[in-house]
């Protein structure tokens, strides 16, 4: 049985109605981070009566609950069950109409709440995305911005979204609780935020892009963290597109190229190791080394408009993503396909 207790409740028992909006934080081991992220949302262009802050500890062992005490907004506590679990405790405690959910490691923008519910003026909308921004000169770390950039520039042209990530996200309260909130067979940051939106999405809903939404975050700033965390993100795509098969062909904020670029790094590899025993097989590696960097042009043209030293690298990190997804991909179906088979053997 789930337990949570509260704690820090803050100037909620001196307000004089409900909040209308409620900001939800699942935090883990954050105390580093989370101070930044607290001291944002309390200063917001928006009277501080129009909100409430909630942070869910998910099972902490660092000072994750001190840093939330004080600045003195709800802290609610579980085992460590994963995000999609904190988020959702956070939620059966929300009071208001919309829930906002940001990361611990994010410092949002003054506007950022006004930004995320302008949409909802509309009673049609029952989600928003807003945008990551970073002020890390890192290598890594600009060319992370810029893949985010790059998605962005699709959403845009999208009147509709299917895509939300939950580091700057909007729902109405009455269409998350109707859809069940956010899957917690997902154990970490692995694409339960997708899962939902998705879900809403293929029931018809209409949800929209909020460029204007900013919060600022540390993006991984190595290259061995990068390939780690485009590994697990491929790993965790396997479940999402074993819930919503249809997402494979196309969604409003993966390019096309990416999988163009996923399949090519898949035969690339092959090829080569193949060209030992066969030399024939070099001018196949080449042709498809050939279509790799094509695919690559848009992406370093609008680089280069930003950033000429990522224009010039791109090629070899989008060699490199492509591989580290695909692996992860590779894994994550074999380990599914594995865990079917001893279920359906132990029945």
């Amino acid at each position: 049985m789930e337990t949570s207790e509260t704690r820090g409740l803050g100037d909620r028992s001196n307000l004089k109605k409900s909040p209308s909006i409620s900001v939800i934080v699942p935090a883990y081991n954050a105390s580093e981070t989370l101070g930044e992220c607290l001291a944002a949302l309390l200063d917001q262009s928006i009277p501080r009566s129009e909100y409430e802050v909630i942070v869910v500890d998910d099972g902490s062992t660092d000072a994750t609950q001190e840093v939330v005490n004080k600045h003195g907004v709800l802290l609610l506590t579980q085992a460590n069950r994963g995000p999609a679990a904190a988020r959702n405790l956070g939620v059966s405690h929300a009071q208001g109409e919309i829930f906002l959910f940001t990361d611990a490691d994010c410092a949002p923008a003054r506007n950022w709440i006004e930004a995320m519910i302008d949409p909802f003026v509309d009673p049609e909308i029952v989600g928003a995305k807003g945008i990551y921004k970073t002020q890390q000169r890192e290598l890594i770390a600009r060319f992370v911005q810029l893949e985010y950039e790059d998605k962005y520039d699709r959403m845009r042209l999208e009147p509709y979204i299917d895509f939300i990530d939950t580091y700057s996200a909007a729902y109405r309260k009455t269409i998350f609780q109707k859809n069940s909130g956010f899957d917690p067979a997902f154990p970490r940051a692995s694409g339960e935020d997708i899962d939902f939106s998705w879900r809403l999405s293929r029931r018809g809903h209409k949800m929209v892009f909020a460029p204007d939404a900013v919060v600022y975050h540390h993006h991984v700033a190595s290259v061995l963290d990068y390939v780690r965390r485009k590994y697990y993100v491929g790993y965790w795509r396997v479940l999402m597109y074993r819930h919503h098969p249809g997402k494979m062909m196309a969604d409003s904020h993966t390019p096309q190229t990416l999988k163009l670029q996923v399949g090519l790094a898949g035969l690339l590899a092959p090829t080569l190791l193949g060209a030992i025993l066969w030399r024939e097989l070099l001018w196949m590696s080449f042709a498809i080394a050939g279509i790799f960097v094509a695919s690559t042009l848009p992406f370093e043209l609008k680089a280069a408009r930003k950033d000429l030293m990522i224009a010039t690298i791109a090629p070899g990190l989008l060699l490199l993503r492509a591989m580290a997804l695909g692996i992860g991909f590779a894994v994550g179906l074999f380990g599914h396909l594995l865990r079917g088979y001893l279920e359906d053997a132990s029945v």
